[in-house]
């Protein structure tokens, strides 16, 4: 079972039907890799100032980017509560890319949940190929199998 915590640090709106998808797509995302864990999953929306703070801080990089993953990456143990790690969405890019890729601000917010629960587990597809090539995969199954 996995639980997702949501938390909009923001004036933008997100509508409870959209919020739900989040949480359903990271649902999807970590069950289907770990289906006997328990797992928290903590995501928060923000703005491009506050992950612009953040990539440069965590990641050197001086400039806002769409999703960061804080992955704890210790889950041995699938019968007690884990944290998995905390997602942070910036809705300001998420926007800027919805508008230019003719997506939905919904569809977006759910790719880059995906996207960001599949590096909580470990995929990482700026190290290796393998990982891109399966992360790339399992966000459009995701997404197809929610409807999206």
């Amino acid at each position: 079972m996995t639980k997702v915590y949501y938390k909009n640090n923001t004036d933008y709106k997100i509508s409870r039907s959209t919020i739900c998808k989040i949480k359903k797509v990271i649902k999807m995302t970590v069950e289907e890799d770990y289906p006997e864990h328990n797992f928290e999953v903590s995501v928060t929306i923000c703005n491009d100032e506050y992950i612009h703070e953040l990539n440069k801080e965590y990641r050197g990089k001086d400039k806002p980017t769409d999703v960061l993953s804080f992955p704890m990456l210790e889950f041995d143990t699938p019968e007690i509560m884990t944290l998995l790690g905390d997602v942070i969405i910036s809705v300001d890019t998420a926007l800027k890319q919805a508008e230019e890729y003719g997506n939905t601000l919904e569809r977006e917010l759910c790719f880059l949940s995906v996207h960001s629960a599949l590096h909580l587990l470990g995929y990482d597809h700026e190290t290796s190929t393998d990982d891109e090539k399966y992360m790339i995969e399992k966000q459009k199954q995701i997404l197809k199998e929610a409807g999206l």
